[in-house]
C-alpha cells in the first residue's frame, strides 16, 4: 500500500482538497485499495473544523464529496508513518522545519511552484486545476497514471 499525506496551512482547504482529489482518481482507475490518502495542517489554527465551505463547494463542482473531514495538525508519528508528504507553499516547508528539523526535509512540494492559498486569493478554481496538476505527477511518478 502506497500511503500519501497531503499538507497546508490549516488543513481546510488546500490538503483536503488534496486528499479527496487524489481519492477519486485512484478510485476511477480502480487503485483505491493501493492507497491510503489522508491530509493534515502544519499549524494548529483549524483544528476540528470541516473542510471549508468554498473548498467543499469547488470539490462538490466536479462530483466530489469531502464529508467527515476535520482539521489536524501533522504528528511526528505521520510523518513517519505515510510514504509521501507533499506540502503546498514555501511558508508550509518553513512550519516543517520548525515542527520536525531536518526530520521534515522527507516532505516535498506538490509542485514545482506554490499552490495558492485560496483563503486569500479567493481563487478556488486556479487552486483546483494545481491541485490536480500535482495529484497527475503523484500518479505519473508511482507509476499508476
Amino acid at each position: 500500500m502506497i500511503k500519501i499525506l497531503f499538507l497546508c496551512h490549516g488543513n481546510i482547504c488546500r490538503s483536503p482538497m488534496g486528499e479527496f482529489i487524489l481519492k477519486d482518481m485512484v478510485a476511477r482507475r480502480g487503485l483505491a485499495e493501493k492507497f491510503e490518502i489522508a491530509s493534515a495542517a502544519v499549524s494548529t489554527e483549524e483544528i476540528g473544523n470541516p473542510v471549508y465551505p468554498p473548498a467543499r463547494r469547488e470539490l462538490g463542482k466536479h462530483g466530489i464529496r469531502c464529508e467527515g473531514h476535520a482539521a489536524h495538525q501533522i504528528t511526528r508519528a505521520e510523518l513517519g508513518y505515510y510514504d509521501h508528504i507533499y506540502y503546498m507553499d514555501a511558508s508550509n516547508a518553513r512550519w516543517l522545519r520548525r515542527l520536525f528539523g531536518r526530520d521534515g526535509d522527507k516532505c516535498r512540494p506538490l509542485l514545482d511552484r506554490d499552490v495558492a492559498d485560496p483563503w486569500y486569493t479567493g481563487d478556488f478554481s486556479q487552486t483546483w486545476d494545481d491541485i490536480v496538476e500535482g495529484c497527475e505527477r503523484i500518479l505519473e511518478e508511482l507509476a499508476w497514471a
